[in-house]
C-alpha cells in the first residue's frame, strides 16, 4: 500500500485520482475512496467557504500499522506455523493550494 501512496503524495487531488485510476495495484481502491472521503469531509466542514476541487492538494497521506490477526497453519511433525494477517490505517489530509502556499512561507 505504501508504494501506491508514494505515487500520489503531494499531488493535486484530481491528478492523484487520475493516477490511481490507471494503477493496477489492489490497494488503489481503498486509497481512492479515502481521498474522496477526505475531500467531502473538507467541504462539509467548511460549508461557508467555496473550494474548487481542482485546487485541492494532498498535504499529507500516511499508512500506519494496524492490528494483526494471528492464525496458525499446520506444519509437518505436529507443529504449527504462525500466520499474521496484517491490517493498516490510512490517513489523508487535504488542503487547498492557497493554504499550502501560506504554510510554506
Amino acid at each position: 500500500m505504501r508504494v501506491v501512496v508514494n505515487l500520489v503524495r503531494g499531488k493535486r487531488v484530481a491528478e492523484a485520482l487520475d493516477v490511481l485510476a490507471f494503477t493496477p495495484q489492489k490497494a488503489t481502491r481503498p486509497i481512492r475512496l479515502t481521498i474522496e472521503s477526505a475531500v467531502h469531509n473538507l467541504m462539509n466542514k467548511h460549508e461557508e467557504e467555496r473550494f474548487d476541487e481542482n485546487d485541492l492538494v494532498i498535504r499529507e497521506i500516511r499508512v500506519d500499522e494496524g492490528p494483526q490477526f494471528k492464525r496458525f497453519r499446520p506444519a509437518p511433525r505436529g507443529r504449527a506455523h504462525p500466520i499474521r494477517k496484517r491490517l493498516s490505517h490510512l490517513t489523508v489530509v487535504v488542503a487547498s493550494a492557497d493554504q499550502e502556499e501560506l504554510q510554506e512561507a
